[in-house]
């Protein structure tokens, strides 16, 4: 398991970078929001774009783990519904509930892709952006709908749409995986310029997601906080990787399986709680937590998962 933890160490490092220069006097702290911006608008979207359209998924068993991740994202969104009676007579509110909701079936892509291009290469960077380019609908679907339904009084159809159609990740994936089954052409000087933006792509990734972490408020969390710890860290995983062995997918596609599951939630997911009046200071100690967490179960997880495929 050691070989694991080094390998996921320096992607942390960087986090850890991104906690400490936030907090620094020397970087204006006005910054920080216009770099998630961009982050989300044109780097994120630039690396998803290029990796989906260079990618070969020849050798990817490209039915299982469209099954493991549908099914796991499915699963969860039942689990998290069928928890909202219970916490409603708890006194949890729907704000509250729509950010548990949200960092439980949530992961960060991003620093998935990060430790799969670390661990595994072009083939693990490739079978992540297959996976996202697969839930990122359902997810973004279920999570904007889920907020409007329980946060926002005006439940506006209209705005569900047009916020799933102007997702710049699903607009990213999408097109970069019609570009390549369709056999289109770039431009070399305009491909060379994607490539460069998308080569800030995870290392200004992995910056923001320390910047947006709220240190102080994990100190003391809130016995709801942890829930989705719990549920992100341990269940989603397990889950992902059993059905994924079910369906029949083994040996590298397992693992890589396994490294997507077990990386903690998406930060966008606290940019989408301010704009529709989720509790995002909840979500931002949830995301704090889990990431903090995530250092030491990301191994141990790959680990059950390698003697998992090995068996």
């Amino acid at each position: 398991m050691l070989p694991i933890f080094e390998s996921i160490l320096p992607i942390f490092l960087i986090v850890l970078l991104g906690v400490v220069l936030k907090r620094l006097p020397i970087v204006d702290r006005n910054v920080w929001h216009g770099l998630e911006e961009v982050g989300y608008y044109v780097l994120f979207p630039a690396i998803l774009f290029l990796t989906l359209y260079h990618a070969d998924f020849g050798g990817l068993e490209l039915t299982e783990v469209a099954i493991g991740a549908l099914s796991t994202v499915g699963l969860m969104f039942v689990i998290m519904l069928a928890l909202w009676p219970l916490m409603k007579r708890s006194g949890v509110s729907g704000a509250a509930y729509s950010t548990v909701f949200q960092t439980t079936t949530r992961w960060n892509g991003f620093v998935a892709l990060a430790i799969a291009n670390k661990l595994y290469g072009d083939a693990g960077l490739a079978l992540t952006a297959l996976v996202m380019a697969i839930i990122i609908i359902p997810i973004n679907f279920g999570n904007i709908a889920m907020l409007i339904w329980f946060v926002n009084p005006n439940r506006d159809l209209k705005m569900l749409a047009w916020r799933l159609l102007t997702n710049p990740l699903i607009l990213s994936s999408a097109a970069g995986v019609l570009c390549r089954y369709l056999d289109v052409p770039i431009y070399a000087p305009i491909e060379q310029a994607i490539d460069l933006v998308a080569s800030a792509a995870l290392g200004m990734g992995m910056l923001m997601v320390g910047a947006g972490l709220r240190i102080r408020d994990t100190v003391r969390p809130k016995p709801l906080a942890l829930l989705p710890v719990v549920l992100k860290l341990f269940l989603f995983p397990a889950l992902l990787v059993a059905i994924s062995w079910l369906v029949g997918a083994r040996g590298e596609t397992l693992l890589i399986l396994a490294t997507v599951g077990s990386v903690p939630t998406a930060m966008n997911g606290y940019l989408l709680a301010r704009q529709l009046g989720g509790d995002a200071p909840l979500y931002a100690t949830i995301a704090t937590l889990q990431t903090a967490a995530a250092f030491f179960t990301i191994p141990l997880v790959i680990y059950i998962a390698a003697y998992t495929a090995s068996g």
